[in-house]
C-alpha cells in the first residue's frame, strides 16, 4: 500500500529512538562512562540492528546512514538519557521497557524491509529478528556483558514471533498501522510477560 514507507520510516524511528535511550541508560546504570561513552553506546544501541539489516539484504549506504533523521534521532534520545537519567527511577525497569520496546518496532521493520527487498517469508523472519537483536548485542558487546540474546532470557522468541506475525500480515494483503501495532505489541507482550514472571528460553538437560 502507499502508505507503507512512511509506515516503516515511522516505526523505524521511534525504535531508533527507544534503542538510543536504552544504550544511554545502560551506558549510565551499568557502565557509568562519561558524555562521550553515552552518545556512543546510545548511537550503537539504535542504530547496529538497522545497519546489519541493510548490509545483509544489499541496501547501501545503509538507511542510517543515507538519511539524517536517523542519526539525529539517535543523537537526540542518547542526550535526553544523558541529560535526564539520574531523574529516572528505578532505571534497572525503564531500561528493560526501553530495550523491549526497541525489540518489538525493529523486529516489524526489520522483517517488512526484508519482504520489500524480496527476501522469502522464513528468512524475513529472521532478518527481523536479526535486526531487533543487533544493536543490543553491540550494546552488550561493548561493555563486555554476554548478550542478552545468548542467555535464557526469553529475547529472540519474542522479536521471532513479531517478525512472524508482520509477515504473515504481508503475505495475506492486510499489512498496515494496525498490523503493524499489533505485531509489535506481540513481541512486546512476550518479552515482558518473560521479564515479569521470569520466564526463560528451553535449557538443555
Amino acid at each position: 500500500m502507499s502508505t507503507e514507507p512512511t509506515l516503516l520510516l515511522a516505526l523505524d524511528l521511534t525504535g531508533t529512538f527507544a534503542f538510543a535511550l536504552n544504550g544511554a541508560l545502560t551506558a549510565l546504570r551499568l557502565a557509568r562512562l562519561d558524555v562521550v561513552g553515552v552518545l556512543t553506546l546510545g548511537i550503537v544501541t539504535a542504530m547496529g540492528g538497522g545497519i546489519l539489516r541493510d548490509l545483509m539484504i544489499g541496501a547501501v549506504p545503509p538507511a542510517t546512514f543515507a538519511d539524517w533523521r536517523f542519526l539525529a534521532v539517535a543523537a537526540a534520545g542518547a542526550t535526553i538519557a544523558f541529560l535526564l537519567g539520574h531523574r529516572l527511577d528505578p532505571l534497572a525497569r525503564s531500561i528493560t521497557v526501553l530495550d523491549a520496546a526497541g525489540l518489538s518496532l525493529f523486529a516489524v521493520t526489520g522483517a517488512s524491509k526484508a519482504l520489500q527487498y524480496g527476501l522469502g517469508p522464513v528468512q524475513a523472519v529472521i532478518l527481523g529478528a536479526v535486526t531487533a537483536v543487533g544493536g543490543g548485542t553491540l550494546r552488550d558487546v561493548m561493555i563486555q556483558r554476554i548478550p542478552t540474546v545468548m542467555r535464557a532470557e526469553l529475547y529472540a522468541i519474542p522479536a521471532l514471533a513479531g517478525a512472524a506475525v508482520t509477515v504473515v500480515a504481508v503475505e495475506t494483503d492486510v499489512y498496515g498501522l494496525a498490523t503493524a501495532v499489533v505485531a509489535a505489541v506481540a513481541c512486546f507482550a512476550i518479552r515482558m510477560t518473560g521479564v515479569r514472571l521470569g520466564l526463560d528460553a528451553p535449557r538443555p538437560r
